[in-house]
């Protein structure tokens, strides 16, 4: 689903055959929905804040204007066929895959974006090692720009935004984790993924499978130019994570914190961590009702894009640059417009509570979140001022799920009330008094899955 304005709504089914040595998976997904908002509001800022604002658009594929009309995508979807040995399995897939132990986002590969299609090699159940289980997943991928423009303003659009390459990309992802048998309940992984378009790739090993390439980028460099990486246009992200579960108090704690840029060497990655950084943190706790045959589930989680400030003195004063899933050439960790982790959007930050009573699929409950939109823009536009403030989102969701025999309903009642939306000041403000114009707004969803031949216990 899109992060835009109006309705929108998805469908999908399908079957699923299991043999001995293989699974196919037939499950196609149908999206419709309209275009989105024209962000008209850039009509009365200066050019110097205009250029600012498409700064990350030109870093990256974030369309907030999906063309006039109505929109109707059909999509090969969750489908794929494999052939499977033991606990492994390779094949080609288009569903999508979810690295790390984040429940609403993950650094790298997610369900915000439409899958890609891709290869893969992977375990489909933990591999017993002599250190404890394995998980892991190989893949080589085809990712798609939008090739749309951003605003809808076409003056704008003309003035500002670097038009994007019509070129496909090519992903190669490698994630693993590792459970060991010392510490139940501990988990351990890294994932690293690299892209670049398609026309700067070879058939050298290193540029099929980049994800066994060194991690210093002083080795890619010759008479201080790059030769390898750079000048090939590729971009990788690489996150470590970890997650505990104490089993007897039903508590889970993880973290995911990861980088999208090579330190230089070791020395530089000692004393610059910070540096093109996001990170993840979340815990998930039950509380066993045994009076009502019911359990509390309060979880949370804190998302975070934003550059670190150690840019004010590595990039010579500049007041911020890319953010996670944004690159100068290869334009973005996206597919179709839509980041492949993290789907709040470039250089936002969100921080997510939610409490509910559950039993099986039934759950009633309620969740507030706290998003800051774009922290990258603000700082580096408006950060030196004092009137406009940063445009942040405060919500308050209710939440209802619901099983019926083999119907299963869910559904979700969202209010945002936005401070300071869109960086605006209120028509009532004055120098001497700022005042942010706020905006409050409904968002409701509502989910059904049937399942027609439904396993007991599944």
């Amino acid at each position: 689903m899109r992060s835009i304005k109006g309705y929108q709504g998805y469908v999908s089914g399908g079957i699923n055959v299991k043999g001995k040595f293989f699974a196919i998976d037939f499950n196609p997904e149908f999206y419709f929905g309209g275009a989105g908002e024209c962000l008209d509001f850039l009509n009365s800022w200066p050019s110097s804040q205009v250029n600012d604002f498409y700064f990350d658009f030109n870093y990256g594929d974030f369309p907030q204007y999906f063309g006039s009309g109505k929109t109707f995508f059909p999509w090969w979807g969750q489908s794929k066929i494999t052939v499977q040995f033991g606990g492994f399995e390779a094949g080609i897939s288009t569903k999508n895959t979810w690295w790390g132990p984040g429940q609403w986002n993950t650094l790298t590969f997610s369900n915000n974006a439409q899958g890609f299609p891709h290869i893969s090699f992977n375990t489909i159940k933990p591999a017993k090692t002599f250190a404890g289980n394995l998980e892991m997943q190989f893949l080589m991928g085809k990712l798609e720009s939008s090739n749309l423009r951003p605003t809808g303003i076409d003056e704008l659009d003309d003035q500002f935004f670097d038009p994007l390459s019509d070129d496909w990309r090519y992903v190669n992802g490698l994630g693993l984790t590792w459970y060991p048998k010392w510490v139940n309940g501990l988990s351990l992984g890294f994932s690293r993924t690299v892209q670049q378009y398609s026309s700067t790739l070879t058939d050298r090993f290193i540029d099929l499978f980049p994800v066994f390439q060194g991690f210093q980028k002083k080795n890619f460099f010759e008479n201080g130019n790059s030769v390898d990486f750079d000048s090939n246009g590729q971009d990788q992200q690489f996150t470590i994570f970890g997650s505990y579960r104490n089993i007897p108090s039903k508590l889970e704690l993880y973290f995911e914190f990861g980088r999208r840029d090579h330190a230089f060497n070791w020395r530089d990655f000692v004393l610059s961590p910070e540096h093109a950084r996001a990170y993840i943190f979340g815990f998930l706790k039950l509380v066993e009702l045994n009076q009502i045959n019911r359990t509390i589930q309060i979880r949370s989680e804190i998302s975070h894009q934003q550059e670190s400030v150690n840019r004010y003195i590595r990039y010579s004063g500049l007041t911020g640059l890319s953010s996670w899933h944004m690159h100068h050439q290869a334009r973005g960790f996206t597919n179709f417009g839509q980041p492949l982790g993290v789907g709040i959007g470039p250089g936002g930050n969100i921080q997510t509570v939610e409490v509910a009573l559950t039993k099986d699929f039934d759950k009633t409950g309620f969740l507030i979140e706290r998003r800051e939109n774009r922290q990258g823009f603000f700082y580096r536009s408006l950060g030196q001022q004092n009137a406009k403030k940063p445009w942040v989102d405060l919500s308050l969701g209710f939440l209802y799920d619901k099983q019926f025999g083999n119907l299963l309903l869910s559904s979700k009642l969202q209010f945002i009330h936005a401070r300071n939306y869109q960086w605006q000041l209120d028509p009532s403000s004055t120098p001497e008094f700022p005042k942010g114009e706020n905006l409050t707004s409904v968002m409701a969803q509502v989910s059904a899955i049937y399942f027609w031949k439904k396993r007991e216990g599944k």
